[in-house]
């Protein structure tokens, strides 16, 4: 197994893990600062969180992606959105588009093309 030290007061000490084997994590001192919405001065962790939820905001590189994301999706919606949208395209704008393809296509698929 891996051994981790850490420097504590001048020293390098091994990292102690838990009883399932995982590290300890103690957080840096909380450093206060001043809201950017209101002004307010916030000086706790804890004052922190409530302050982002009551503002409704998400601190950059914490939030979850799947509760924040966009929702996926459903197959059959995407379809009838497609649908919908072909069926308002004049015959003009579909062959721009067919056309385009096609010479992405060619493009792309060029063996004398350097890449």
């Amino acid at each position: 197994m891996k051994r981790t030290y850490v420097y504590v007061d001048g020293d390098f000490v091994e990292r102690k893990r838990d009883e399932k084997g995982r590290y300890h994590y103690i957080y840096p001192e909380f450093k206060p600062y001043k809201s950017m919405i209101d002004w307010r001065m916030i000086t706790s962790r804890e004052q922190h969180r409530r302050y982002l939820k009551a503002n409704n905001c998400i601190e950059v590189g914490n939030e979850n992606p799947l509760k924040n994301g966009p929702k996926p999706s459903k197959r059959n919606e995407r379809v009838e959105v497609l649908r919908h949208q072909l069926a308002n395209m004049t015959h003009a704008q579909a062959n721009q588009i067919m056309s385009r393809l096609r010479d992405d296509l060619r493009f792309t698929h060029n063996p004398h093309r350097k890449r």
